[in-house]
């Protein structure tokens, strides 16, 4: 398949609101198929070569959801329609998203591609089977080394365990659909709705702030909060929980 396709960032260092909708007006003037939105993750701590960027020169919370807003609303206004954190000129995901669940996200961001298999290609590049994921060796000479013997990249792997997958859809239903079946999922995985959400706390927080809400065993962001996705989403995540490592914004 051919096309034009766009990975877009906002909070970036030194990048304005301003700076986003020229970002966009070049894009659309290239008619592209699909534009995926992405917030800048600033982690220091784990990607070493970040911390010779200065913090100060990084948009603080408001700023980025400012510029979060903008740079996914724009191409609409240029006759797109939205998809999750895509924009595509075609309606097939947008319908998709609304109806029947087929909308999938996986590490190449939002598709309405069904397979359960993602090949990743290149130094570092993690792949999806069915059954967990697999990463390719970081160093480029090792990976290109590896490649020129003919061995397989693959050095590191993680099985799914019956939970990660249970999870796993929950997850991907919120961020994909803004809602999601709780009891359907728990009956589908055999597991009682009960254990589904892991932050208790989180949920109860965002069920009073009205960023989410639940009726007979169906959770729903409410409009206006989609850009909280994140954070509805990570109530389910069993790994954030016990993870002591520092993250990227939610926003």
């Amino acid at each position: 398949m051919r096309g034009i396709n766009f990975d877009l960032l906002y909070g970036l260092p030194f990048q304005t609101v301003s700076s986003c909708l020229d970002s966009i007006a070049k894009c659309v003037e290239l008619r592209p198929d699909r534009l995926s939105v992405f917030g800048y993750a600033h982690v220091p701590s784990f990607k070493k070569h970040q911390r010779k960027i200065a913090e100060e020169s990084l948009p603080d919370s408001v700023e980025r959801h400012v510029q979060s807003e903008t740079i996914a609303g724009a191409p609409q206004d240029a006759g797109m329609c939205a998809s999750g954190w895509i924009t595509s000129r075609s309606q097939t995901m947008r319908s998709r998203r609304r109806s029947d669940g087929r909308l999938r996200r996986n590490f190449q961001g939002y598709t309405d591609d069904g397979a359960d298999t993602l090949i990743g290609h290149g130094a570092s590049a993690i792949g999806r089977m069915p059954h967990g994921f697999v990463q390719n060796v970081v160093a480029i000479r090792d990976y290109l080394n590896r490649i020129a013997e003919s061995r397989l990249a693959t050095v590191k792997g993680y099985a799914f365990t019956e939970d990660d997958l249970f999870r796993a859809d929950i997850i991907e239903r919120i961020m994909c659909d803004l809602t999601v079946d709780l009891e359907q999922i728990s009956r589908i995985h055999r597991r009682d709705p009960r254990t589904a959400v892991v932050d208790r706390a989180r949920i109860d927080r965002l069920l009073a702030d009205g960023v989410a809400t639940m009726s007979q065993g169906r959770l729903t962001v409410s409009e206006g909060s989609e850009f909280l996705v994140r954070s509805v989403a990570s109530a389910f995540d069993a790994h954030l929980s016990r993870s002591t490592g520092v993250h990227s914004r939610a926003v």
